[in-house]
């Protein structure tokens, strides 16, 4: 079974930084992709960034410049790294894994629970 932790999320004043994580356990072969997604209350999902097994990456025109997203592969963790934050930043940050269980097989998406940030003097 995939699982996806998130963790970091957390008040933070505006201005400040926050770094989320997310540990992808169980049982695959490899992790193509990871990223994050956030939802602010009342509306939908929406993309922040994303990157490759081998380091690419792309970001939504609102985190880029804000956020670096980066991974550890040996430790199957992929983080955020949020900057100057604004109160329009809040929200529910998702962290979600392009994981393949087994070589040859398409990867499949799975998520983690979510880790609210919440920017608030």
């Amino acid at each position: 079974q995939v699982q996806l932790v998130e963790s970091g999320g957390g008040l933070v004043q505006p201005g400040g930084s926050l770094r989320l994580s997310c540990t992808v356990s169980g049982k695959f072969y490899n992790i193509p992709t990871i990223g994050w997604y956030r939802r602010v209350a009342g509306n939908q999902r929406e993309f922040v960034a994303a990157m490759a097994s081998g380091g690419g990456s792309n970001y939504d025109g609102s985190a880029k410049g804000r956020c670096t997203i980066s991974r550890d592969n040996a430790k199957n963790t992929g983080y955020l790294q949020m900057n100057s934050l604004k109160p329009e930043d809040a929200a529910v940050y998702y962290c979600y894994g392009s994981v393949r269980k087994k070589a040859g097989q398409p990867a499949e998406d799975y998520w983690g629970q979510g880790t609210q940030v919440t920017v608030s003097s």
